[in-house]
């Protein structure tokens, strides 16, 4: 399961975040997962309840936002997001898109003590 490593950077990264600003407790990690980032929410989640114990987030609320493949369409200059995976326009079903959002996981935002 991929999820521990992804926890354990994501750790190291508030770790740092926290120390840079002389915070002593992460309370609230809120992150946003692409829908094709490759990360199940649900392991993720496990995964970090587990991992956060004894150390600057224990106890703190992970709150994750899932985000759906936004396409921008290189043809009809149209932006949408897809309903299913299936890369093609839905205004012109133009195949020629640019994937915008959806295929990451980002680390939002941080509410430290």
């Amino acid at each position: 399961m991929h999820e521990y490593s992804v926890v354990q950077a994501l750790l190291e990264q508030i770790e740092n975040i926290a120390e840079e600003n002389k915070a002593s407790k992460v309370t609230k990690i809120v992150v946003k997962i692409g829908v094709m980032s490759g990360v199940e929410p649900h392991l993720l989640e496990i995964a970090f309840n587990a991992f956060k114990e004894k150390t600057i987030c224990d106890g703190a609320e992970f709150v994750m936002n899932i985000q759906p493949i936004t396409i921008h369409c290189n043809k009809c200059n149209k932006t949408s997001e897809l309903k299913k995976i299936h890369y093609c326009c839905q205004n012109c079903e133009s195949i020629d898109i640019d994937v915008v959002d959806g295929e990451d996981m980002f680390l939002m935002n941080l509410e430290m003590l």
